[in-house]
């Protein structure tokens, strides 16, 4: 199993999300977060004081899925995410070695 952390802009929230459903993923967990890459931040202007924005709005998303899955959501969420512009963020993959629902006590594949 695999778990994908991706960190995108929060307006291709949905249809990351769409695009999700469509490969065939059931759930998903999402968080608001606030972070900076290359792009340091920007300037803004607010009632005539120029102030630096270096943390910018990202969501993050993660996913458990099966290691046959991987390949389709990995393009799955760079497509829908991706707008061409600096900040479009980035996908990190890694290993699960154990998965466990806490409800019925299923682990592996079948509790994800």
């Amino acid at each position: 199993m695999k778990k994908i952390e991706a960190i995108i802009k929060p307006f291709k929230l949905d249809e990351v999300k769409e695009a999700l459903q469509e490969v065939g993923l059931q759930g998903i967990t999402v968080t608001e977060a606030k972070g900076f890459g290359r792009q340091k931040g920007h300037t803004e202007l607010y009632r005539g004081a120029e102030y630096v924005v270096d943390f910018l709005p990202k969501v993050k998303i993660e996913v458990v899925l099966s290691d046959d899955m991987v390949d389709a959501a990995i393009e799955a969420i760079r497509k829908a995410a991706q707008t061409g512009r600096i900040g479009d963020g980035k996908i990190f993959l890694t290993n699960v070695e154990e998965v466990i629902r806490i409800r019925t006590g299923e682990t592996g594949a079948d509790a994800v």
